[in-house]
């Protein structure tokens, strides 16, 4: 199983589209999408900014934001497999489908390490492929990725979020990030995993 996480900022981008078919496609019976909360997320800051409420629910809005985005992305994509929970996300897969996770349990009422704008979606992406003991994880995103590039050269630049060396650290599976014209890249990947 595969977790792949599709930025937000690709929720207004036409690639987004092609994305979703993609993963659809040859992802079928082994990719979990995590999607960025993109604009809904960004709804969120600007009202945490003028309202100045806490990071619990701040947290809760933006985990709803990345939900808004899944349900937005199985209206793309009607073949995507809504999923909130592990079970639901295994039944997804095995199924043969591609499942978008709406991460509902991450619900919270007490602050916890999860609720504070240092963990985004990045983050919370890790945190799912060590869940589900996924065997590799694909962070997409819509700016120029440099391979070359450490986790934490990401993660001192914005492209990571700041708590994302935290849940990456000894992890059993290996870690891409991608932008978001490296769609050869995955699709190479995928066959070759197919194939193997």
């Amino acid at each position: 199983m595969w977790v792949v996480k599709l930025g937000g900022s690709l929720s207004r981008d036409p690639l987004l589209r092609e994305w979703l078919r993609e993963l659809s496609e040859l992802g079928g019976g082994r990719v979990v999408i995590v999607p960025g909360g993109g604009g809904f997320a960004d709804q969120v800051r600007e009202h945490q900014s003028v309202w100045r409420f806490d990071d619990v629910a701040a947290h809760n809005m933006a985990v709803l934001a990345m939900a808004q985005h899944a349900l937005m992305m199985q209206g793309l994509c009607r073949r995507l497999v809504v999923a909130a929970r592990e079970v639901q996300i295994r039944h997804a897969l095995h199924e043969g489908r591609t499942a978008v996770w709406a991460p509902f349990d991450l619900l919270r009422q007490q602050a916890d390490m999860l609720t504070n704008w240092d963990v985004t979606s990045d983050s919370l992406a890790a945190w799912l492929a060590n869940r589900l003991n996924a065997e590799r994880l694909l962070i997409v995103k819509s700016c120029e990725i440099d391979p070359a590039r450490s986790v934490a050269q990401h993660v001192e630049q914005g492209v990571l979020d700041r708590r994302f060396a935290h849940f990456s650290r000894d992890a059993s599976w290996p870690l891409d990030i991608l932008g978001k014209n490296d769609w050869p890249r995955v699709r190479e990947l995928l066959l070759h995993a197919a194939t193997s």
